[in-house]
């Protein structure tokens, strides 16, 4: 036989004989009574077990707001006054409330209120003033004469109508004469501003009262008159 070989076997052999050995041993050592009798401790047992989830808490309802309590006012009367007297002080003495007034039994009358009268003022508004007549010159009493017609304007064929404007005093005289239209022709107009310069006029009348006016005096020169 090979001696490494048989070394080898020997080898194999006390290997399983001691596995075999060993297995035996935990086998003994696993029953309750030789594991009580060499007093080693007892394996244990454990399992997991999962906890449940907890539940979520319920919504309480909320509680009502409570009623708003009425508290009575209580009327505090004032303590009383004392009289406190020390054995250096002088006593201090309250004087009593003063007593009441009496009530007369019959009351005078009140005296009567005095109506006040407001005094009539009496406003009159002032009458219109009278409408103003303005000034007159034909009137036959005044006897005005015509200006005369100029010989040279007559033959030189000159003609045309002059219209004055003349300021009436209240007198009746005319205080201002202007020539408001022209004839055309100098001479025309001459004779008649210094006519009417010499006329009597009626004066304008505002009421009773005589005023100065203006007035407008048509003067006309025609060949065939």
């Amino acid at each position: 036989m090979n001696p490494v070989y048989a070394k080898t076997g020997d080898w194999r052999t006390l290997s399983i004989v001691t596995g075999l050995h060993i297995a035996l041993a935990l086998v003994l050592l696993s029953v309750e009574p030789v594991a009580q009798a060499v007093g080693l401790p007892r394996p244990l047992m454990v399992s997991l077990l999962t906890a449940a989830e907890p539940e979520p808490p319920k919504e309480l309802p909320k509680p009502l707001p409570p009623r708003p309590q009425v508290q009575q006012v209580q009327q505090v009367q004032p303590p009383p006054v004392l009289a406190v007297q020390s054995e250096t002080a002088a006593p201090i003495t309250v004087p009593p409330p003063p007593e009441p007034m009496p009530i007369p039994a019959v009351l005078p009358a009140p005296e009567p209120v005095k109506p006040v009268v407001a005094a009539a003022v009496a406003t009159f508004a002032p009458p219109p003033p009278a409408p103003i007549i303005p000034p007159r010159f034909d009137a036959d009493y005044l006897d005005n004469p015509a200006p005369p017609y100029p010989g040279l304007s007559r033959r030189l064929g000159e003609h045309g109508r002059v219209l004055l404007r003349v300021f009436v005093s209240p007198e009746g005289h005319a205080a201002q004469v202007e020539i408001r239209e022209s004839s055309g022709y100098e001479r025309l107009d001459k004779v008649a501003r210094d006519t009417v310069q010499r006329w009597r006029f009626i004066p304008a009348r505002q009421g009773d009262k005589g005023i100065a006016a203006w007035v407008q005096v048509p003067i006309s020169f025609s060949i065939r008159s």
